[in-house]
């Protein structure tokens, strides 16, 4: 199951949020800000010991301070103009995200909007990405039961909740 929640990814009760992070893993702006913030120094620590993440891949810590179990960085692309791979790279992170997810016995995820804040990826395309990349990723891993897209704007949950509409 698919859905659309607006509000802080970093209070939900889920077996794995995402973090849309840089290739560096140790904090940012935005969505990665704000969870590291929320889940304290021990996550900065274990991304430490992780060596980066290539964008379209996705590794994996612990919650610490979250109420999710785990945290799961993707590193989505940075838009420009969509001939450099963008779209394939952005489903590449939906998609390594819920098979490390399925990998480690979650059975619920909760994705942001990877690659639409500073990364500059129209959100409207991307919410489109997202959704239907999930969808036929789900497919293969049933063991994932709910998938929340959460979304920080009214604005990016409506383009999320059009997108899953014309499934």
């Amino acid at each position: 199951m698919m859905r659309v929640w607006q509000g802080d990814i970093t209070t939900l009760d889920v077996d794995a949020i995402v973090n849309a992070a840089n290739s560096s893993l140790l904090g940012g702006g935005g969505v990665d800000g704000a969870i590291h913030r929320a889940a304290g120094p021990e996550l900065l620590a274990e991304c430490r010991t992780l060596g980066g993440c290539e964008t379209g891949q996705a590794k994996i810590t612990k919650g610490y301070r979250l109420p999710a179990r785990f945290v799961i960085h993707t590193v989505g692309p940075v838009w420009h103009g969509g001939s450099r791979g963008e779209a394939d790279l952005l489903a590449s992170c939906y998609r390594n995200s819920i098979q490390l997810a399925a990998a480690n016995d979650c059975s619920t995820i909760a994705f942001p909007a990877i690659s639409t804040g500073i990364y500059g990826y129209p959100a409207d395309e991307a919410a489109r990405i997202a959704v239907v990349t999930v969808a036929d990723t789900l497919a293969s891993h049933p063991e994932i039961e709910i998938v929340t897209f959460c979304c920080f704007s009214r604005d990016s949950a409506e383009l999320h909740r059009s997108a899953m509409a014309v499934l």
